[in-house]
């Protein structure tokens, strides 16, 4: 339900904050791409020759390396990027150092940030141009919840500016819709 949900994003009692932060990105990353494979095949450069999210919402690559400028890219490659992109960023012990008395770096609040900013670009793909798909395997519910689960995280850490969520603003009304009137989840 949407109250076990904004409850399990909560900081537990005595966690430290980053260490919070970064086994929440494992998770998520790894539930995105989950979500993605499922929509993988269909998601090609012919069907999605940019990665956007509805009208008015293309999103470029770049990555301070091979792609210095935003660049456009087909939607498979530009979130095959992130994710590489992503695991190595977790798997980097100078940004996510896997020792606990290793202290994490001034930007990894920053870095989270990034992440978690692009993974969303993932989801608004899904919803915008995959949603059919989803729903003919029955796999809709999983999507929404995962969505669920997204959206309160980040907004619990405020790791992702209210701008950046526009293209999902009416599928959060009805998040907060739902909850406000006590609900089960996309009835």
């Amino acid at each position: 339900s949407p109250g076990d949900l904004r409850m399990a994003v909560k900081l537990p009692d005595g966690c430290d904050l980053n260490e919070w932060l970064s086994e929440n990105v494992v998770k998520f990353l790894n539930k995105t791409k989950d979500l993605y494979g499922l929509v993988c095949d269909c998601c090609t450069t012919e069907s999605c020759p940019n990665m956007s999210g509805g009208t008015g919402y293309e999103y470029h690559w770049a990555d301070g390396e091979k792609y210095k400028k935003p660049t456009p890219l087909p939607a498979p490659v530009y979130i095959g990027l992130l994710m590489d992109w992503a695991e190595a960023l977790i798997n980097d012990d100078s940004i996510f150092p896997s020792d606990v008395d290793v202290p994490f770096p001034k930007q990894f609040a920053a870095t989270v940030k990034q992440i978690f900013k692009r993974l969303l670009r993932v989801f608004v793909h899904v919803y915008y141009h995959h949603y059919d798909e989803v729903k003919q395997i029955e796999a809709d519910w999983h999507l929404n919840t995962c969505f669920e689960h997204f959206h309160y995280f980040v907004n619990e850490f405020e790791l992702i500016d209210p701008k950046e969520q526009e293209p999902l603003k009416d599928l959060t009304k009805q998040l907060t819709l739902v909850e406000t009137l006590g609900k089960g989840l996309w009835v």
